[in-house]
């Protein structure tokens, strides 16, 4: 069966149409998310620290913020940590950002993630960057070597659910 030219034509059309629709490839992927190995080792806290400070005093504990997956962090987290977005997406950044846009960018701050061993991870060296870009001064990032699991929950570290 023959298809007319005009019934042909309405077809390109409306695959031309459709395609105009989809986003650039190009302009809808993000950067590659920075290495956590780019984040200064002066800017490092080992998990020992900060159970030390979770056992201190209130007045000296740090806002911590979890910078992995929402699943993750469902499953299992620093007590008092708050899920602030996935720091390898923008729409995760940009959840950051509005976490704190109004601190004092003094403030003491400790970022994690845990999702996979310290020099694949994806989402801290982003969540750095974005503090150290926005002028933050006081902000540590949770060395994790492994993951969560090994690095803080089986060393019997504080853990909420």
């Amino acid at each position: 069966m023959k298809m007319t030219s005009v019934a042909t034509t309405g077809i390109i059309a409306a695959l031309a149409f459709l395609m105009m629709q989809l986003p650039s490839r190009a302009g809808s992927q993000s950067a590659p998310p920075l290495a956590a190995t780019t984040i200064p080792t002066a800017q490092l806290m080992q998990p020992e620290e900060l159970k030390l400070l979770l056992n201190g005093a209130a007045a000296n504990r740090p806002l911590i913020l979890q910078v992995g997956s929402r699943i993750m962090y469902d499953q299992s987290h620093i007590p008092g940590s708050e899920f602030a977005g996935p720091g390898s997406r923008d729409e995760g950044l940009s959840l950051l950002r509005g976490r704190v846009k109004t601190l004092t960018r003094g403030g003491f701050i400790v970022l994690y993630c845990g999702c996979c061993p310290w020099n694949r991870c994806p989402n801290v060296g982003g969540a750095y960057r974005t503090f150290h870009d926005m002028g933050f001064t006081n902000v540590k990032v949770l060395y994790i070597a492994d993951n969560f699991g090994t690095d803080w929950a089986n060393k019997g570290y504080p853990v909420a659910h």
